[in-house]
């Protein structure tokens, strides 16, 4: 069972890590940035106070499909359109490898929201990633009224489907291409 669980976390780590250098289609842009549209609505109508955040944030990138699966040994990867300033400024790839008691899948949308210049020049330069500890706000209405930045980010998700146990975003990491 241990060398099973060694090839699983050898797998994961080299999907991980390869599918970012893929690339991405042009087709396959376009469809992330209209899903994008459409997850900005969906956090907007879930919580409608979410809509002053996406206007004051320096800077915004949102996830509209991230998928995560796991037993034993999991992993979650989804792509996203990363925002300045309200304009599009390029897409990002998460990517995450995580070890321990956690079982099934979900699908999520994820948005990340930069207070500052700095913490957007930090992932824009992919030198952005969650520690173990950092959690996630589950947006329901009113669910962004008393969330503030936390070292400059805010971070939210919402269920779009599946059953799982864990539900961290902790040992995310992030890979940045200019438009």
């Amino acid at each position: 069972m241990k060398n099973l669980n060694s090839i699983w976390i050898i797998v994961m780590v080299a999907l991980i890590n390869v599918t970012p250098m893929l690339g991405q289609s042009t087709s396959k842009k376009n469809k992330i940035i209209a899903d994008s549209k459409i997850a900005k609505a969906e956090f907007i109508k879930a919580d409608p106070l979410m809509k002053g955040l996406f206007e004051k944030a320096y800077g915004y990138v949102i996830f509209p499909n991230v998928g995560k699966g796991g037993l034993g040994v999991g992993g979650a990867a989804g792509n996203g359109v990363v925002y300045e300033r309200n304009n599009k400024v390029g897409m990002a790839k998460l990517s995450q490898l995580s070890i321990g008691f956690q079982a099934g899948g979900q699908a999520y949308r994820e948005v990340i929201f930069f207070e500052s210049k700095k913490e957007l020049e930090r992932f824009k330069d992919s030198r952005f990633e969650f520690s173990a500890q950092v959690s996630a706000v589950a947006v329901t209405e009113g669910a962004s009224a008393n969330v503030k930045y936390s070292d400059g980010v805010m971070v939210f998700t919402m269920q779009k489907g599946g059953l799982m146990y864990e539900a961290s975003v902790g040992g995310q990491k992030f890979k940045f291409n200019k438009m």
